[in-house]
């Protein structure tokens, strides 16, 4: 027999109308605060992991965990906090969110060994998680009409704005400070939302009564087909997938309990995720292209940090300020996308970003081996600039078109889809630099016979400058020559394959320019419910 949860009479909480703009604002700009140190702690440390290895003695195998730990807890709690937010209220989730995120953010800079970092790095996720679809329902319970544009333009661009800039600001940290204040950074910002969220944000109260009858079978089910997920996609890439016989456990759990998720929210009365909303045209098409445009900021986010790291030998505030103009580009972009989004329609605008954001990954694709952050400049331009007019209109057009009181569930779903095409562009990418990695290089070194004369002259020119070095050894030199000759191969090939890499991502997002016009536009109710976040 199903158990449903009845809900308590309620008083309603203060309506937004009756808060002044200036006290809307406050409230919802402390909460983006939290939801962009939330984000930004998915990529802050990928740049300094060599660091974080030497200073807790770990392997790169195990240094890997430190970001994969950290996502797959986020992505656990992230569309669990929809009900969450309803059982405890949206003031007291999101500060015991904020408060076990700071917490947690003092103990990984205290982690004594590469396993304390790792358990903390999964708290910290886990426990900060739910300040990221709560400010995306903040921003549609306090604002409407034009200004509900404006907060959509902030949130949406915050969103794709953090995980840029990650590289870029752990990367100076690390190199002026130490990885330990990767962590540290988080405990004033921290602190103040802490403070302040309890005593701005009153919009619902909590509702105990929902805890009877929750539907905590579709918690387990989601939480385990989730997380195993998630592991199947990070570590795959490294392990050849299903030769290694943790990974094709894990994709067999994630393969028989996602079916049994998806079946138990869609027959459940109350599920903790409203997939029934991705009926909603809408809501439907914007989480398709939440996804593809995950995998678009994630996947370029990764790729970019190893291309200058394996390939120029970047350091880690190096590539930090390498990748730092897209950031730029997306901050300039955003009062334009804003001003031009009170007077044309929002499709639009998404099919210029999608457009502009697949043509900035196109102009990868000519990327040799010397490229540094001049070459990378208008590529990474058009990124910045492409990720606000791509991602704000996704966000107001898909969660605009619900009504309130389908808000918070939903919400938490819009937001898993973005990290889970970040996770699997992130997985997809890391089998292509595998894969096709293998096939350039095999197809460079065919050339390199006999026949090819310039081949051999280099070849020979190598051998006598080694044999030169080595006191007149042919034999050390001729070695010498030749590894330096497979190095400069596999140099090659695995800038062929960033290139290759990069394309497939372009293709992706030129695709979804053509499904964006058939999203309808929204015209947002003047007021939400008092239930609605």
């Amino acid at each position: 027999m199903t158990l449903t949860a009845t809900a308590s009479v309620r008083p309603a909480p203060s309506a937004p109308a009756e808060l002044t703009l200036k006290a809307k604002a406050f409230a919802f700009g402390t909460m983006a605060v939290g939801f962009f140190i939330a984000l930004l702690d998915i990529q802050i440390v990928s740049a300094s992991l060599k660091d974080i290895g030497g200073g807790l003695s770990a392997s790169p195998d195990e240094l890997s965990w430190v970001q994969t730990s950290y996502l797959i807890a986020e992505i656990v709690v992230i569309p669990l906090s929809g009900w969450l937010s309803r059982v405890m209220s949206t003031r007291w989730l999101f500060t015991v969110s904020a408060i076990g995120f700071t917490a947690t953010s003092m103990l990984c800079g205290w982690a004594w060994d590469i396993d304390s970092m790792i358990a903390f790095r999964a708290l910290q996720g886990f426990l900060g998680g739910s300040m990221i679809p709560t400010a995306f329902t903040a921003a549609f319970f306090y604002f409407t009409g034009q200004q509900r544009i404006v907060a959509a333009a902030i949130i949406g661009g915050l969103s794709s704005l953090a995980p840029t800039l990650g590289p870029t600001i752990g990367g100076w940290i690390t190199d002026n400070y130490s990885w330990h204040w990767l962590f540290f950074v988080n405990l004033v910002p921290g602190a103040f939302i802490a403070v302040a969220v309890p005593i701005m944000v009153k919009i619902d109260k909590p509702n105990l009564t929902l805890l009877k009858g929750a539907d905590y079978a579709g918690m387990a089910l989601m939480a385990i087909f989730l997380g195993t997920l998630e592991y199947t996609l990070e570590e795959g890439p490294r392990w050849d997938w299903l030769g290694d016989e943790t990974i094709k456990t894990t994709a067999i759990i994630a393969a028989v309990s996602g079916p049994l998720f998806l079946w138990r929210s869609l027959t459940f009365v109350n599920p903790v995720v409203d997939l029934r909303a991705l009926k909603v045209r809408n809501f439907g098409l914007g989480s398709l292209l939440s996804f593809v445009t995950g995998i678009g900021i994630f996947a370029t986010i990764y790729l970019t940090p190893i291309f200058l790291a394996r390939v120029r030998g970047f350091s880690a505030q190096e590539i930090g300020w390498a990748v730092f103009s897209t950031g730029c580009f997306q901050l300039a972009a955003i009062p334009l996308y804003t001003m031009l989004a009170r007077k044309v329609d929002l499709r639009w605008l998404m099919v210029f970003g999608l457009l502009c954001f697949g043509f900035g990954l196109w102009s990868f694709t000519p990327i040799t081996h010397d490229w540094g952050w001049r070459e990378l400049l208008l590529p990474q331009a058009f990124r910045g600039f492409a990720q606000q007019f791509s991602v704000a209109p996704i966000v107001t057009l898909a969660l605009g078109s619900l009504p309130p009181e389908r808000l918070k569930l939903a919400s938490g779903l819009f937001n898993l889809m973005r990290n889970l095409g970040g996770a699997i562009g992130i997985a997809g990418c890391g089998t292509i630099l595998n894969d096709r990695t293998n096939l350039h290089f095999a197809r460079i070194a065919e050339t390199l016979n006999a026949t090819n004369s310039e081949a051999m002259a280099a070849l020979q020119s190598l051998t006598d400058r080694y044999t030169t070095a080595f006191a007149g050894d042919d034999t050390l030199g001729r070695a010498a020559a030749f590894k330096q000759l497979w190095n400069l191969t596999y140099r090659e090939a695995l800038t062929q394959t960033f290139a290759d890499a990069f394309l497939l991502i372009a293709v992706a997002l030129f695709a979804m320019a053509l499904l964006a016009p058939f999203m309808r536009t929204v015209a947002p109710p003047k007021a939400p419910s008092a239930d609605a976040h």
